[in-house]
């Protein structure tokens, strides 16, 4: 899967997970003022008809989680390609567990490996989380849908420029940048 990068501005990517088929209330309008010129979905989606609300808002690319026993068209592994002027910019891994605590997988980055990606995007535990693994970079968006214990409703944004990689976490209900306490 490719994704070309605007040629006049960065481009921008949101980046949500673990709908569990109720996004926050605010999310939607919170990523149509983000205007992404994509959306990445790590997976536990829950009802099909969140793919479709987000996919009004801009294209979409998502990945099936450990719930989604019934996303049969959805893969469980996703490699995206961000091109710009026709040369890969940047290779996402997109999985659904990626990490064990604040580590990322053995077979994850081992796969990650294989397929030249820079960057690992996973959902599952629900920790917001931007990390750095030997030679790969780690993202969770955190949870947009019910909240879980006391973690943060959140979704992530990646900005593609041309000096590098920005990555960031958004506050569903305060619509603020997020970070850990």
């Amino acid at each position: 899967m490719a994704l070309a990068a605007p040629g006049d501005r960065p481009l921008r990517l949101a980046v949500v997970a673990d709908t569990h088929s109720e996004p926050h209330p605010n999310t939607a309008e919170l990523l149509a003022a983000y205007r992404p010129d994509a959306i990445l979905h790590a997976g536990d989606i829950g009802e099909l008809t969140v793919l479709d609300d987000l996919a009004a808002i801009a294209p979409l690319l998502a990945i099936r989680g450990n719930i989604d026993s019934r996303a049969n068209t959805v893969p469980d592994v996703l490699t995206v390609d961000v091109t710009r002027d026709d040369v890969v910019a940047l290779r996402i891994l997109m999985v659904h567990i990626g990490v064990n605590g604040p580590r990322l997988r053995s077979e994850v980055a081992r796969l990650a490996r294989a397929e030249h990606a820079t960057l690992v995007v996973c959902g599952h535990s629900h920790v917001p989380f931007i990390g750095k693994e030997r030679d790969l970079a780690v993202f969770n968006p955190g949870s947009i849908g019910p909240r879980r214990f006391h973690l943060p409703i959140v979704f992530g944004t990646i900005e593609l420029t041309a000096t590098g990689v920005k990555m960031a976490h958004v506050d569903c209900e305060t619509g603020r940048a997020w970070s850990p306490p």
